[in-house]
């Protein structure tokens, strides 16, 4: 394995001084993304020991790896992997992915050759309250307009997945219903990635014959889509070909399942996936190789990356950092309990995320003082035994505001 020469003390320099500021004014995180010197995608790929055939470039900046990676590396000994997850959230969020960069700009300071595994941005949050997934400040991953849009199109992918199979159920109603799928009974949904709250609830099949049959039914947002969470769990497209025939649409008259695999829509919808099921690749401000690939939410599915983007960088790298959604008690756990059990992972260490605001908001008390800090300790002390539950110690990180006084963060 080539270990790469520490190049984050010169970034961080050419980045600041990059940026046009006056002592008065700090330079937003769209700001620093953009005055940025990217490295070539091709360079980060080759410097993390991947070769040519095994990149798809989406541009300079950003590229798709083949899963053969996975066959040509089987022998080379997992990377240690760290998983970072946060004590109960505040809306705002308490910096799981700005720790996750840092953590991994950090070892790549220490001449480690670190991996970094995100998930990818939904555009309902990204316009909405909570903003976009790439981290802040310095510590981000870029092509970062591009991470919190389109991308490589994979939820777009997802989406169109999705609709084909709430496509071919209606046309399977309106052709005659030899499964005898109850209509009543249906409960696979549309979806759409964007927060409208309009699309929630919906009557399809008006206007005619031609048009179906009227039924009830909506639209989900594509992040909350189980296609989406089984993109993140499969371990190939073979794999993920068997579980999206065994989506269950609805239920027969008698009551019985009726699958997407009897509908013989499973093919369709691995074909249209072909693309999405391979990780992207990025990487952070500081040029170490990222991966950023699906975004199951976790308070509906069990919001982590990709299990494809987490067995390929423990094969590139020697440290792998992912980051789970929400706090320990949800995507940590379901990190532990589905995909690593899935993917036959071992992680080695635990990074648990608190902030001051966070502690004084579980007190009760937002604007409080040090005894709201005391209080709010619980929450994290709850965190802390849920991660030595798994028989791992919880290593506390406190993400400072310039708000905090010393006081507080001590």
């Amino acid at each position: 394995m080539q270990v790469r020469p520490p190049r984050s003390e010169n970034r961080v320099r050419n980045l600041v001084n990059d940026v046009s500021t006056t002592p008065q004014k700090t330079p937003t995180s769209l700001e620093i993304a953009q005055a940025a010197t990217l490295r070539p995608i091709l360079d980060v790929a080759a410097d993390a020991g991947l070769q040519a055939d095994e990149i798809e470039p989406y541009g300079r900046y950003k590229a798709k790896v083949d899963l053969s990676v996975l066959e040509r590396l089987a022998d080379r000994p997992d990377a240690k992997l760290i998983n970072v997850t946060a004590i109960t959230p505040t809306p705002a969020g308490e910096g799981k992915t700005t720790t996750s960069v840092s953590l991994t700009q950090g070892l790549g300071v220490l001449g480690k050759n670190p991996v970094l595994c995100l998930r990818e941005a939904s555009l309902g949050p990204v316009f909405g309250v909570k903003g976009g997934a790439a981290g802040g400040g310095y510590a981000q991953v870029v092509p970062m307009e591009d991470l919190n849009l389109h991308f490589t199109g994979d939820l777009h992918a997802i989406t169109a997945a999705n609709n084909l199979l709430s496509a071919l159920i209606d046309a399977h109603l309106m052709h005659g219903n030899a499964l005898g799928l109850d209509p009543l009974s249906i409960s696979w949904r549309r979806c759409l990635d964007m927060n409208d709250r309009s699309l929630r609830d919906v009557v399809t099949g008006l206007g005619g014959k031609a048009n179906g049959y009227p039924r009830q039914t909506g639209f989900d947002i594509t992040a909350a889509s189980e296609i989406m969470a089984l993109v993140a769990v499969a371990r190939d497209l073979h794999d993920l070909r068997e579980r999206l025939g065994k989506i269950t649409v609805g239920q027969t008259y008698d009551g019985e399942p009726v699958t997407a695999e009897q509908l013989r829509a499973a093919g369709s919808l691995a074909v249209v996936l072909k693309e999405a099921v391979k990780p992207n690749l990025v990487q952070t401000l500081e040029g170490q190789p990222a991966f950023v690939h699906c975004g199951p939410f976790a308070n509906i599915a069990h919001g982590n990356n990709s299990l494809v983007a987490d067995r390929v960088a423990l094969k590139l790298g020697d440290y792998v950092v992912t980051e789970s959604g929400f706090a320990s008690d949800m995507g940590m756990e379901k990190f532990f309990d589905i995909t690593c059990r899935i993917g036959e992972l071992r992680p080695d260490a635990v990074v648990l995320v608190a902030t001051v605001r966070a502690l004084k908001h579980h007190a009760g008390d937002p604007e409080g003082g040090l005894d709201a800090i005391e209080m709010g300790a619980q929450n994290l002390a709850r965190h802390i035994g849920i991660v030595n539950g798994y028989g791992l110690q919880a290593v506390v990180g406190v993400n400072a505001f310039p708000t905090d006084t010393d006081e507080e963060l001590e």
